[in-house]
């Protein structure tokens, strides 16, 4: 998967696995990373995925609709892409925190939802329900933050509640933060999971 890997500074911090929303790149949340951990490892990952030339995590047959089959191969594809990276770079692979938007955090609520331990946390900024109808593995104490806008056209605040209800049900360890806005990210969202991030 094309990506980038820098080093951090401190070899003790986790991590930071950065994960993109539909039409970005591997650039995109590097900002982001700054903010929560200057310190962390940081892997920034491109969607293997084409959609009218924007790059994607996973196939969609429509706004809002996953193709599950596709959602499934890329999540198994995205967990061993984090085993190889963890080798070739030699970081702890059981320290490994998403940070994602929109398509990104559903990736990466997919890998939580598929994998147990695939990641030691998660920061999702704007996540759908990546599948419903499945069990999901032993979460107990996994911390994620869940960034959702009470204004989001393109994910609801029902779809938000179900994502932490559902998690919370594997032991999963959830904050749930509400912006008063739709499905952008804005600074004070981010602020909201450095916080976070400095609790876990």
């Amino acid at each position: 998967m094309k990506h980038l890997f820098r080093k951090g500074n401190d070899p003790t911090k986790p991590t930071l696995l950065l994960l993109h929303g539909t039409g970005g790149t591997e650039q995109d949340l590097l900002p982001l990373a700054e903010i929560i951990d200057p310190n962390a490892n940081v892997l920034s990952v491109r969607g293997n995925v084409l959609e009218n030339g924007m790059p994607r995590f996973f196939k969609r047959l429509a706004e809002g609709v996953f193709d599950e089959e596709d959602l499934i191969f890329r999540t198994k594809e995205l967990n061993e892409f984090l085993d190889e990276a963890a080798e070739k770079y030699n970081f702890d692979r059981k320290q490994v925190i998403a940070v994602g938007y929109s398509n990104g955090a559903n990736i990466a609520a997919s890998l939580l939802f598929h994998y147990q331990q695939a990641l030691k946390g998660a920061i999702l900024h704007h996540p759908m329900v990546p599948r419903r109808g499945i069990e999901l593995p032993d979460l107990n104490g996994t911390p994620v933050f869940i960034g959702a806008g009470t204004n989001d056209p393109i994910c609801p605040s029902k779809e938000s509640q179900e994502l932490q209800a559902l998690l919370e049900q594997a032991g999963a360890n959830v904050h749930l933060h509400w912006e008063n806005r739709g499905h952008q990210l804005t600074s004070t969202e981010v602020d909201a999971a450095r916080e976070w991030y400095l609790t876990i």
